[in-house]
Parts: C-alpha cells; structure tokens; sequence
C-alpha cells in the first residue's frame, strides 16, 4: 500500500511539474516549452525572461497555490461536517468576501467616493478578507453557543443567504461601471495578482497549511464521530476552531485576492479519496494539496486557451464530480 502511494505522489509531482511549464507556455504569445525551462533554470533571452518572470511566473504560481488552499480548506470542511458536499465556502466565508468586495466596489460609488485603480486593487483584496474574517467571528461565537455541528452548517447556510440578499440590493441601486467590476470579480481571476500581492497571500496560506497539518490526527479521530473523539481525549471545540481559522485563512485569502473560485474544495477531496483509496489524513492531506495543483493548473491552461473566466473552467470541472459523488451515496 505504501509503494503504492508513493508511485502515485511521483506521478502526481511530475504531472504537477509538466503543468506548471505548460502553463507558463501558454498565453497570447506562445512560448516554447523548451525555452520556459532555460528561463526558469536562469538562461533565455531578455524578451522570454521579462514575459516569464515579470508576468506568467506569478500567475502559474498563485494558480498552485489556489489550488493546494481550495483544496485542502474543503477536505477539512467535509470532515468537520461529515458532509461529502461541503466545502469551503459552506459557512459562509465566500459570502462574506463577496459582502466586503460589494461594500467596497459599490458602496463607495453611492456614498460618491471614487478610488484610483491602485486603490481599488488593494481595497478589493482588505475588503473581501476583512468580510470572510467578519463572518469567521460570527461563526466562532455561534459555535460557543450552539453544540451540534449541523445546526451550525444550517445557520452557515442561512448567513449566506442574507449576505447574498443584501449584496443584490446593492447590485440594484449600483452604477453600471461599479457593478461591471464587481461582475468581474465574481468570475475569479488568477491573473490579477501581483508580485507585492503575492508576497502577502503566500505567508498567510502558509500559516493556514500549518494549522491544516496540525489538524491531521485530530481529523482521523473526527472520522469515527464526535463522540468517539472526545471519548479518546480530543478537545473537540478547539479542533472545531483550529479548522474554522484554517479553512478562513486558506479560502478566504484565496477569495480576496482571486474571487470566488467554486467546486474546487467540494470535488479535489473527493479525487484523491478515489485516487489513492484511503481515509488516512497523513495521506489524504498531501494527496488533496497535489491534486489541487493539478487540477488548477489544467484550468488556468483551459482558460488561457478558451480565454474564459477560471471560475468557469472549474465549475465546469467540478460538476460532473459533484453529480457522481450524489448519485453514488443516493
């Protein structure tokens, strides 16, 4: 079994490391692959090196790591719910970046505010996080109050749903080029995000995977149930917001920084449960963070060809998985 999960990491990794060249390849201008490789090992000429390293590298880059964070937030959701069908934005965290973006982009319009295009980019990604940690506190106090994980996924869903209704009122009464940007927003974009940006969404994820590798065991014994887990000593509120703050770090720094990119977190745990036929989080964690690359590199490359939203592509992806998933567990 060991041997098996190893083969499979290596083919995950070389797939991983093929993509990542392709992806950086693949733009309005066609670069070839060869030429990507000598740019990233430190020769190519001036023009390749300045389209590779100033504008695609990070693109590529932030791609891997949407796809490890939306991944990796959405295996924790499942597991804290036992829900196959949750995800990361099931507590509300997608919502809440939306609230904080549409506050943003089309509040300050009506209030007759205007922001400069430096302004706006900065401000879109504060907004959008400070909106998901907003809604990670509600839900952190709620927890405190409420025992049964259910009611809370429900209460999630509810939040939801009113964030969702006043954002619409704003939509209603927004102007026709503030509601053009929050429209793009909302179809997610890999592509926006700068070298600066990066520099403040990398250390952050990082923060949120070592909270997720240090859920591990907790989510093994979270397999047998609540009150198994607790019978054997876990703190079951403290795992509870370990996951909470992790799943918000990952997911919601996704989102402000690229929009809201769906059905990653719900389909990429399901793959590699399918893939590598184990319920053992020291595999499934790695395994989830590796397929989620993958998966999000296919659809940055997808994208660039079709020049589509990347919100689309996944979406896209992500269906038929969720639909198997329904049909299978009836």
């Amino acid at each position: 079994m060991r041997n098996h999960s190893t083969i499979l990491f290596t083919l995950l990794a070389v797939l991983c490391a093929v993509l990542f060249v392709v992806d950086i390849a693949v733009g309005s201008v066609a670069i070839p692959l060869s030429e990507v490789v000598s740019v990233l090992f430190g020769g190519g000429s001036a023009e390749v090196r300045s389209i590779v390293l100033d504008i695609r590298l990070v693109r590529t880059i932030v791609a891997v790591i949407a796809g490890i964070a939306l991944s990796l937030s959405g295996l924790q959701m499942q597991v804290l719910f036992r829900n196959p069908l949750a995800g990361p934005y099931i507590l509300g965290v997608s919502a809440g970046a939306s609230f904080g973006v549409a506050l943003f982009l089309l509040g300050m319009p009506l209030l007759g505010i205007a922001a400069s295009p430096i302004l706006q980019s900065i401000g879109t990604a504060g907004a959008a996080w400070i909106g998901s940690a907003v809604v990670l506190v509600a839900i952190v106090a709620l927890s405190r109050r409420v025992k049964d994980i259910m009611v809370m996924l429900i209460l999630g869903i509810m939040l939801s749903s009113g964030v969702g209704a006043v954002v619409e009122i704003m939509q209603y009464f927004s102007s026709e080029a503030s509601l053009k940007s929050y429209v793009v927003w909302t179809m997610g974009a890999l592509g926006d995000v700068t070298a600066s940006q990066l520099a403040i969404l990398a250390p952050v994820i990082v923060a949120g995977l070592l909270l997720a590798v240090a859920t591990i065991k907790p989510m093994n014994m979270l397999l047998m149930g609540e009150g198994y887990a607790a019978s054997m000593g876990l703190n079951i509120k403290r795992t509870r917001h370990l996951i909470l703050i992790s799943t918000t770090l990952l997911a919601g720094t996704i989102t402000a920084f690229c929009g809201p990119i769906g059905f990653v977190g719900i389909a990429v745990p399901h793959i590699a449960r399918m893939v590598f036929r184990s319920a053992d989080h020291r595999t499934l964690l790695p395994a989830t963070a590796l397929c989620g690359a993958v998966l999000m590199l296919a659809g940055d490359i997808i994208a660039k060809l079709c020049t589509l939203p990347i919100n689309t592509i996944t979406a896209l992806m992500g269906i038929p998985i969720v639909i198997y998933i329904v049909t299978r567990n009836r």
